[in-house]
């Protein structure tokens, strides 16, 4: 197989994913205020939420205000998210727990790097193979790789804040590829989701390879 110029992955669920779930650690700060549930049932909320919410895209958007466009995004899938466990009333200050819960993510305390990720990545730095992050991930993503250890092996970081497209869509693909200079042809794409990476990636001519890991969210 012809080495290729760069391999572009996906970060949350293919390089490293949450400890636990979204729902244990969204359970674990609802108890400090007095909430008792559980992880189960925050889950199904939190996956119904997601999955209805728009893409993470601030079309039109200036670039300095993307942060808070991102913050007001995530602020109310997580109000729906406890709105549908029924306990959105019960929480005295909903920013003030939101605030805590979306700085909690932007540190290394919620992630773990998977066993195979770093070994894979030195590997192609050291055979002189550009790489690059395409994700749907937000802001934060850029200090999470930085306290993870993993932003030194990339040469370029492309999110969906940023693009003004989130995958599948092929625009975020070629924007990632215009940062190297780099034909489709020339590019592979590693992800975890069969619609955002391996579709998305083949849809442009880059070519997708799929990893199986457990959800990363749910």
């Amino acid at each position: 197989m012809e080495k290729p110029k760069v391999i572009f992955f996906d970060a949350v669920g293919t390089l490293f994913g949450i400890k636990g779930t979204v729902g244990g650690v969204y359970a674990s700060f609802a108890k400090e205020i007095g909430l008792d549930l559980s992880a189960d049932q925050i889950n199904k909320a939190f996956k119904k939420s997601w999955e209805t919410a728009p893409r993470p895209v601030f079309s039109g958007v200036d670039s300095q205000q993307i942060p808070e466009a991102e913050y007001k995004w995530w602020k109310d899938i997580v109000e729906k998210t406890f709105r549908e466990v029924g306990v959105f009333e019960k929480i005295p200050d909903f920013t003030a727990l939101f605030t805590r819960i979306y700085a909690h993510f932007a540190t290394a305390d919620p992630w773990e790097i998977y066993p195979d990720s770093v070994k894979s990545l030195k590997q192609w730095h050291k055979i002189g193979v550009e790489l690059g992050v395409i994700s749907n991930f937000d802001t934060r993503l850029y200090a999470v790789l930085e306290l993870l250890g993993l932003s030194q092996y990339f040469q370029s970081i492309t999110i969906s804040s940023y693009t003004g497209s989130a995958k599948p869509d092929p625009r975020i693909f070629l924007a990632a590829l215009e940062k190297h200079n780099c034909v489709p042809q020339k590019a592979w794409h590693i992800g975890d989701s069969l619609k955002e990476d391996y579709e998305g990636a083949k849809a442009v001519g880059i070519k997708p390879i799929l990893i199986e890991r457990k959800n990363p969210l749910f």
